[in-house]
């Protein structure tokens, strides 16, 4: 069987730029997609989802992101930005590709690494993981959650604020896509926003440098060992223009996270014996919005071992080793934790071929 220099596993922003960069070096490599059609993540958005809504897309290497018409669909203008950039450097993308594990081969004279796809496999002498987080929504439990008569759904099936029209939405989450949400369903339905913590909101402007400053700060969790957080749970939050209406309907005004949910809505204080609380407050409400984000979509990884006894999986505390594994230096990490948002996937696409390159080279010297 062929043995491969690398495997990269996604096509996202985060693989495209992994990809790039190790074609330029001449490593012998293939990308494997889930996907049917290029686009990563962006091709899944809710058609409602334009490109003024969008927070930014990071330019691909050597490919400056097109201008584009406020009103063009997100979920069709990168797209096709990522299918020209394929197209345009011959990336050797296979799809529809879905992993289901990577193994270590002990014995194999390398100890090569075995990517497995339904009855298809691949062998590798170093890996880069960039499946990123689409496919890992993240709903948390609550008491009374199996009992809610109302439609209950996750930011990755969201259709859009006309579903909602004439309904009471309440918004779970404090994280941008909260705020987003927030800022199309007020106008048109009432809401309520619900958050563990209180909203921090940023105040100065999100420039270059904010941006690398906040992926510094997510790259000390990985580093540690530590499951990653969001870019924006550092960056705190920020209203746009296309949100004072929703912000002038009272759309921001915070209720911390209730105790119980009930047939009809949610219920903050007194338990269901009826025993005294801190005071009882209930809300009827229709449909419950997770806006409550994702998580790392790396259970095909489990084989190798990499997470570290604090939970997460510990990279490279250098600028080198930022995307190495810690626990098996093959094994690089792109699309997670500082990377999982284009502010940092390009980035991480250089420094994971760096490392593929240098871990290529130190099997041939020695």
């Amino acid at each position: 069987m062929e043995v491969l220099e690398s495997v990269v596993i996604g096509a996202g922003q985060a693989g495209l730029s992994a990809s790039y960069h190790l074609a330029r070096r001449g490593v012998r490599h293939v990308v494997l997609d889930a996907d049917d059609a290029p686009g990563g993540a962006w091709q899944h958005r809710w058609d409602a989802l334009t490109m003024s809504d969008v927070h930014g897309v990071a330019d691909l290497p050597d490919a400056p992101v097109p201008p584009a018409e406020g009103h063009e669909r997100a979920n069709v203008f990168v797209p096709a930005y990522f299918a020209a950039y394929e197209r345009a450097h011959d990336l050797p993308v296979e799809r529809p590709v879905a992993v289901d594990r990577v193994e270590s081969v002990p014995g194999t004279g390398d100890d090569l690494l075995v990517v497995h796809a339904g009855d298809r496999t691949w062998r590798t002498r170093t890996l880069v993981n960039a499946t990123g987080t689409w496919r890992r929504p993240f709903v948390p439990r609550y008491p009374g959650q199996e009992v809610f008569a109302g439609e209950q759904l996750h930011t990755v099936d969201y259709p859009g604020p006309e579903h909602f029209r004439g309904r009471r939405v309440m918004v779970v989450g404090g994280g941008a896509s909260a705020v987003q949400f927030l800022g199309a369903l007020r106008p048109v339905t009432d809401t309520l926003w619900v958050t563990r913590r209180e909203p921090v909101w940023r105040t100065e402007p999100f420039d270059p440098e904010a941006g690398r400053e906040a992926v510094a700060m997510v790259e000390e969790r990985v580093r540690a060992g530590l499951p990653p957080r969001s870019v924006v749970s550092v960056t705190g939050l920020m209203l746009r223009e296309q949100e004072a209406e929703a912000e002038r309907l009272g759309a921001y005004e915070r209720l911390p996270v209730f105790d119980r949910l009930e047939p009809d809505g949610a219920v903050w204080g007194d338990d269901p014996a009826g025993v005294p609380g801190r005071g009882r407050r209930t809300e009827q409400v229709d449909v419950i919005l997770w806006a409550t984000g994702f998580r790392p979509d790396v259970d095909h990884l489990a084989p190798l071992h990499l997470r570290s006894p604090r939970g997460g999986i510990q990279l490279g505390a250098t600028l080198a080793t930022s995307t190495t594994a810690t626990a098996d230096p093959r094994v690089q990490l792109v699309g997670y934790g500082p990377s999982a948002s284009t502010i940092g996937a390009n980035r991480a696409g250089r420094a994971a071929a760096n490392a593929v390159a240098r871990t290529l080279s130190s099997r041939v010297d020695a």
